[in-house]
């Protein structure tokens, strides 16, 4: 019995397990985030445009058969609002901080000739054939 709860424990305290679990927390908070950033602050700019910010009440009928069409519109303005917030309020910020800290790979130079990259141990440029001085 001490084994089985031994390795319970290895298995809650395992870095993967614990590493997952705050991953997903701050996925569903910064969900909750980019939500309060569309509905509240991008949905208001789309109403202004168009007048509406709610299309659910569009649709259209054939045959007795009732098509929602707004609620798919409703549905591609969420997905991209919530794209375009998350490409330019997260992604872009972020590439350009992880640039700004970025250290060169010292096992990596580029060729003076081709501007290849090629290992820094490499006295011949692999693509032009130049011969590289150490």
């Amino acid at each position: 019995m001490k084994g089985l709860l031994a390795d319970f424990k290895d298995f809650v305290l395992k870095g993967n397990l614990v590493t997952t679990a705050v991953a997903l927390l701050m996925a569903l908070v910064f969900a909750a985030l980019v939500k309060a950033l569309v509905a509240d602050l991008l949905t208001p700019i789309i109403a202004l445009i168009f007048g509406k910010h709610d299309f659910s009440h569009l649709s259209f009928t054939i045959n007795h058969s009732r098509f929602l069409y707004g609620d798919f519109i409703n549905a591609a303005i969420t997905f991209v609002t919530v794209a375009a917030a998350v490409f330019f309020f997260v992604i872009k910020p972020y590439e350009t901080l992880t640039k700004r800290f970025e250290k060169p790979d010292p096992s990596i130079k580029h060729c003076p000739e081709c501007t290849m990259e090629i290992p820094a141990q490499a006295r011949r440029c692999p693509q032009c054939t130049a011969a590289l001085t150490v």
